[in-house]
């Protein structure tokens, strides 16, 4: 798990290492254990290592193979690196190092792009082809590891964060409207390529990038989610043993490919706790787990301690608790806007960078439970839309999930900022491609590769890395995925939803964890929109800056201000807090850095 960067000059002159050293700076929080560069003519690359895998020098970055002509720069995890090894010492290739950062380099060479369908695992890396003068970037399958991009006169840089890209210097920062238009109705949102500001751009995930000498920009797809049955029906039975498999193995995986220790990030709920059970029951002793909680509130309790407390008791894990107080949320809180590198209206962004600080002071990787209500179908609007009998595919979809109508943003935003209902069109094109059987089965893979990447996935990644610390997402692996997505949705959406994995846990863990309500991750202190929290928008949206930006429409936000418990969304965010947090992050991102 690392930061990268890297710059390919197109205009003839030699990359520009000043910019790259500053890209790498940026990076240093999410790779701290060294930090190394390599140039060849236009090309720089810059690494930044947090070390998981072969904690050797050997593994160190950018990795450079003399013999084949390749550099590597590489953020991720591959979990079958040592088959692929083996494979490849059968091939003839040798090797000088023990970890998976060069099996990516002998795979490339060996098979290409098609290399990339062989991995398995988490990854954002770029590859410099010396003779070929080439540059190749590739994603993961879910955008686990981020990728941006920036290209700009006759200058092409990549970066795992904007942060990276804009300290560099020459990024127009001009707002993006369709990005915007997906931002507020998507609940933050912005499926890649795009982001918010103009000037750059994300590799989507499932894809790759290259860039050949004369600066020719070509992309290709190498991954796509089927979710269709399989041509051989398979019983209840039977879908549920292939899919408890496929989640044990996932998760022994994600534990034994580690030269560090592995915990789990424990919150209380029926995913996290599951976690916690299949490791124990693989056989993985003095398991640490970490929880935290804030201050009650009259409302609602600040913390799920005491389903956790549970699980601790049953596996008697190494458990580590960690109480904040609620004023101490506000007081970090421009950290943890620091820490991401788009804007996050997900208020549990907080929790997890306040509870990663924490962490990382005991282990290097975590597990974390990402990626179930999205796979095995948890969340409360899912059963809405299935029982949704009228209108297109693109309104039972949007009455029960968009933030706001195309109207209501368009008397949110300045007029230079409207424009079409980009999103609507969007999300009826995904909806509608080819490959999902039913409109459940369409619902689900859009949730599962696209709005999860840029929403949970994304904030995860931001919150941990932000203190070197690696988390790793099973509930994300692309087989337990693939095998989820031809399951019947009927079978997912049982019993309130995710029941193959109610069933698995059925004994596993106290009947209390299975059988509490969903919940969600407790933030008293960001979730009424009262007090300092309140003032603290209002100061945001009142403010020289965010009125001379003019992206906001004041009626609209003085509508916003005058009744701020008035206006949620229907998943249940804060409008206000949406138009704040915008303009937080454009303060602290993009005005410091012109």
């Amino acid at each position: 798990m690392c930061g990268i960067c890297g710059e390919l000059r197109l205009d003839g002159a030699p990359a520009e290492l000043r910019g790259v050293q500053s890209m790498m700076d940026a990076l240093v929080r999410r790779g701290p254990d060294h930090g190394g560069s390599y140039s060849d003519g236009a090309l720089a690359f810059g690494h930044r290592r947090l070390s998981i895998i072969d904690l050797s020098i050997r593994s160190n970055q950018p990795m450079v193979d003399a013999e084949l002509g390749l550099a590597l720069v590489f953020n991720g995890t591959i979990y079958n690196y040592r088959d692929l090894r083996a494979e490849l010492k059968g091939l003839g290739y040798h090797f000088f190092s023990d970890g998976d950062s060069e099996v990516i380099l002998k795979a490339w060479h060996a098979w290409g792009p098609d290399a990339l369908q062989r991995l398995h695992g988490m990854f954002a890396f770029a590859i410099w082809d010396a003779g070929q003068r080439s540059l190749f970037l590739a994603r993961d399958r879910f955008g686990i590891k981020p990728l941006y991009w920036t290209h700009q006169g006759g200058v092409l840089r990549f970066a795992s964060s904007p942060q990276a890209l804009l300290a560099a210097g020459g990024v127009d920062t001009s707002l993006d409207p369709v990005a915007l238009h997906h931002l507020f109705t998507l609940h933050a949102v912005v499926p890649a390529p795009r982001t918010v500001l103009n000037g750059i751009r994300k590799l989507s995930p499932g894809h790759w990038l290259r860039i050949d000498a004369k600066g020719q920009l070509t992309e290709g797809t190498y991954w796509r989610l089927e979710a269709t049955r399989p041509d051989s029906p398979l019983s209840e039975s039977e879908w549920m043993d292939s899919i408890h498999a496929a989640l044990r193995h996932a998760v022994k995986i994600r534990s034994e490919v580690a030269d560090v220790p592995v915990g789990v990030l424990l919150s209380g709920g029926l995913d996290s706790s599951l976690l916690v059970a299949l490791l124990v029951e693989a056989g993985v002793s003095d398991l640490h787990t970490f929880s935290v909680g804030f201050e009650d509130t009259p409302e609602e309790a600040g913390s799920e301690f005491q389903y956790s407390d549970l699980v601790v008791e049953r596996y008697g894990t190494k458990h580590h608790k960690f109480l904040v107080p609620n004023d101490q949320v506000l007081m970090r809180l421009p950290e943890a806007i620091d820490a991401m590198a788009e804007p996050m209206f997900g208020q549990d962004a907080v929790a997890f960078y306040l509870l990663s600080e924490q962490v990382s002071r005991e282990i290097k990787v975590v597990q974390s439970g990402q990626g179930a209500d999205e796979v095995f179908g948890g969340y409360f609007w899912y059963p809405r839309m299935q029982a949704e009998r009228s209108g297109s595919p693109l309104e039972r979809f949007g009455k029960h999930y968009f933030d706001r109508d195309h109207d209501e943003y368009l008397r949110m935003v300045a007029d230079p900022y409207g424009g079409a209902d980009y999103t609507s069109a969007l999300v009826a094109q995904r909806l509608d491609e080819a490959g999902a059987e039913t409109f459940m089965d369409a619902v689900l893979r859009l949730d599962v590769t696209t709005l999860i990447v840029d929403d949970p996935v994304k904030r995860v990644d931001n919150m941990t890395m932000a203190w070197g610390l690696e988390a790793r997402v099973p509930f994300l692996d692309h087989q337990l995925v693939e095998l989820a997505a031809r399951c019947p949705p009927e079978l997912k959406l049982r019993d309130g939803g995710k029941y193959p994995l109610k069933a698995l846990a059925r004994g596993l863990l106290p009947d209390a964890v299975i059988d509490r309500p969903k919940g969600y991750f407790p933030m008293p202190a960001l979730k009424y929109v009262r007090g300092a929290f309140l003032e603290l928008m209002r100061d945001t949206l009142d403010s020289r800056a965010c009125r001379e930006r003019g992206l906001y429409r004041r009626e609209y936000v003085d509508q916003l201000l005058a009744a701020p418990d008035m206006h949620h969304t229907r998943i249940q965010g804060s409008k206000l807090w949406h138009l704040a947090l915008l303009e937080l992050w454009l303060q602290r991102h993009v005005d410091g850095a012109r």
